[in-house]
C-alpha cells in the first residue's frame, strides 16, 4: 500500500520550483554553478522544509515533471536519487515517490506547554500566546457570576449542552454579525480544545484522515496525532495570501478526508486572513467532497488594525448548515484562565455532541459560563475585547520594530490581526535557534511543531504577549541564538541573563 496521503501535480511542483529564488542561479562552493539535478533536489527539498510542499505527497512521475519544467527525465531522475539519499523521498515500484523527512530527525512536532510564572525567572517565555486578563473585566465578570450563581445551586450542576443563559447570548452574538442562529446550534465545551476533541471523538474513527492547514496550530495537530488521526496537511497560498483552494479541491478529491481543520480568521502561526472568496470556495470544495470542514474562530474578535473590514464568517457560506462547524472560544479574546469554548453546528450534530459528552467532561464549569454570560449581557465583552486588542496591537509593533533592528535577515508578514507572527530565520534552523535561545533565556516554540512530521524547519513563531523593553531584549536573545547556531558554537555558553522588565 502507498505511503503517500495527498499528491502534488507536475504543472504545480514546477510553479512552486519557478517560484523560489531560483537555486540553480546559486552557485556552489568555490564558484560553480550547480549542476541542473542538484538545483532541482535543493528546490524540492526546500519545499518540503517549509511545508509549501507536504510531507507524505505523492511527486509526479518523472517524464511528466521533466515536461513541465522543461529538462530531461535524466535530470529529474538524478534529482530523486538524491533526495532519496538525503532521506526526503521514498518511492515503491509501482506506486511512486512521495516526500519525507530523514528518519531519526530530532526535529520537535509536539505542543508547547506554557511555563508556569513561578518558574520563569529571568526567562522570556514566548512558547503561549495568551495575555493577562483585562481588568477590571475579568473582576466584575466574576462578582456577575457570584451573584447569579445561588439559581444553579440548588440544582445538580451538570449541563452538557452549556447554561441556557449563555447558549442563548452565543446564539445571539452569532444572530447580530449576520448568521441566524437558535441557542439549539450551540455547546458550551471546555474550552476550544474541548470542542474540537469532541467533534474528533464524534466524526472520526482511529486511522481516518484529516486535512490540515500547513502550517497550523500546534496543540490542536498533536490533539488529533493522539486521536488517531492520519493529518493530511495543505500549505497555506503563497506568500501567506490565504487558502490554497486548488490545492484543497486536490486533497479532498485524492485522499477523501472525513475532516477538515481551518483557522480562516489571523490564523495560527502565520497571522493570515483568508478571503470572502476564499471562504465561499472553501465551503464549495468541501460540500462537493463530503468533507466536514471544522472551522477556528478563537481569534476572530483579535482584529488589529481597525481599518480592516472584515470578511463574513465561513458558516455563512453554509445556511443549510450541512458543511461547516464552528468552533469558538473566550480564551483568546478574553482570558486564558477562562476555560469556556462552544461549538457551533446543526441541531443534529449539537444533540449527537451532547450525548456523547456522558462519556468525557460531562460539562464545564458554571461559575465560568456565568462569568461569560454576564459580560455578554451588558457591554463589558466588547469592552474587555477592546483592551485585548489594544494591547497586542503595541506588542505586535514592539516586536515588529525589535526584530526588524536585532534580526534584519529574518523574514515575516506583519499580521493585520490575532496573536502570533511567522518568522523565517534566514535560513538558520528554528528548532536550533529555539535550542539556543532557551539557554540564553528566552523560550520560543521552532516551525516543526506547527507542521506534520518536520517541516517548516526554517522558522519560529513569535506571539504578541511582551512589548516595550522586554519585546527588544527578546530580539537581542533570539538574535545571540541565531549568531550561536550559525557558527556553530556551542549554545550552552555559561552565562545566564538576569533581567527585570
Amino acid at each position: 500500500m502507498a505511503q503517500w496521503t495527498s499528491a502534488v501535480g507536475a504543472p504545480q511542483l514546477a510553479r512552486l520550483l519557478r517560484s523560489q529564488d531560483a537555486p540553480a542561479a546559486q552557485p556552489a562552493p568555490g564558484g560553480r554553478r550547480l549542476p541542473a539535478y542538484r538545483s532541482l533536489a535543493d528546490g524540492v527539498r526546500l519545499l518540503v522544509l517549509e511545508g509549501r510542499v507536504p510531507v507524505a505527497a505523492r511527486l509526479p512521475a518523472e517524464r511528466e515533471l521533466a515536461a513541465a519544467l522543461g529538462v530531461s527525465r535524466t535530470t529529474v531522475a538524478a534529482a530523486y536519487e538524491a533526495l532519496r539519499a538525503e532521506g526526503f523521498l521514498d518511492s515503491r515500484r509501482g506506486s511512486g515517490s512521495w516526500t519525507a523527512v530523514p528518519a531519526g530527525n530530532p526535529l520537535p512536532t509536539r505542543g508547547l506547554e506554557p511555563l508556569p510564572p513561578e518558574a520563569a525567572g529571568s526567562m522570556i517565555d514566548l512558547g503561549c500566546a495568551a495575555l493577562p486578563a483585562p481588568e477590571p473585566w475579568l473582576t466584575r465578570a466574576v462578582q456577575g457570576a457570584m451573584a447569579d450563581l445561588p439559581l444553579y445551586a440548588h440544582t445538580h450542576g451538570d449541563y452538557p449542552a452549556g447554561l441556557p443563559v449563555l447558549r442563548q447570548a452565543l446564539a445571539d452574538r452569532y444572530t447580530a454579525r449576520g448568521i441566524p442562529t437558535m441557542p439549539e446550534q450551540i455547546m458550551v465545551t471546555t474550552g476550544a480544545m474541548g470542542a474540537v476533541a469532541a467533534i474528533c471523538r464524534l466524526c472520526t474513527a482511529p486511522g481516518e484522515r484529516v486535512a490540515v492547514d500547513s502550517p497550523s496550530y500546534a496543540n490542536i495537530l498533536q490533539l488529533m496525532r493522539d486521536a488517531g488521526a492520519r493529518l493530511v496537511p495543505v500549505a497555506l497560498a503563497e506568500r501567506l495570501a490565504g487558502w490554497d483552494i486548488p490545492a484543497w479541491r486536490q486533497v479532498m478529491r485524492d485522499a477523501a478526508p472525513r475532516m477538515a481543520y481551518v483557522v480562516a480568521d489571523f490564523h495560527n502561526p502565520t497571522g493570515t486572513l483568508a478571503t470572502e472568496e476564499q471562504r465561499r470556495r472553501m465551503v464549495d470544495a468541501a460540500r462537493s467532497a463530503g468533507t466536514l470542514l471544522v472551522v477556528d474562530e478563537t481569534m476572530t474578535e483579535l482584529q488589529l488594525d481597525p481599518d480592516l473590514e472584515p470578511p463574513r464568517p465561513v458558516c455563512a457560506f453554509d445556511p443549510a448548515g450541512s458543511a461547516v462547524i464552528t468552533v469558538g472560544s473566550a480564551s483568546k479574546a478574553f482570558w486564558a484562565g477562562m476555560r469556556i469554548g462552544w461549538v457551533r453546528a446543526a441541531p443534529d450534530i449539537i444533540r449527537s455532541l451532547v450525548a456523547a459528552r456522558a462519556y468525557s467532561d460531562l460539562g464545564s464549569p458554571v461559575l465560568e459560563q456565568l462569568a461569560i454570560a454576564s459580560l455578554l449581557a451588558g457591554d463589558g465583552w466588547e469592552q474587555a475585547v477592546r483592551i485585548r486588542r489594544d494591547q497586542a496591537r503595541e506588542n505586535r509593533d514592539a516586536i515588529v520594530d525589535a526584530l526588524q533592528r536585532h534580526l534584519p535577515d529574518w523574514e515575516f508578514s506583519v499580521p493585520r490581526g490575532g496573536l502570533t507572527l511567522w518568522a523565517r530565520t534566514g535560513g538558520l534552523s528554528g528548532s536550533r535557534i529555539a535550542e539556543a535561545g532557551e539557554r540564553l533565556g528566552v523560550r520560543v516554540p521552532s516551525g516543526p511543531r506547527f507542521g506534520v512530521d518536520g517541516a517548516f524547519e526554517g522558522f519560529v513563531r513569535l506571539p504578541f504577549t511582551v512589548s516595550g523593553a522586554v519585546a527588544d531584549e527578546a530580539a537581542v536573545r533570539l538574535a545571540g541564538a541565531a549568531r550561536l547556531v550559525a557558527t556553530g558554537a556551542p549554545a550552552d555558553t555559561g552565562v545566564r541573563h538576569t533581567f527585570v522588565a
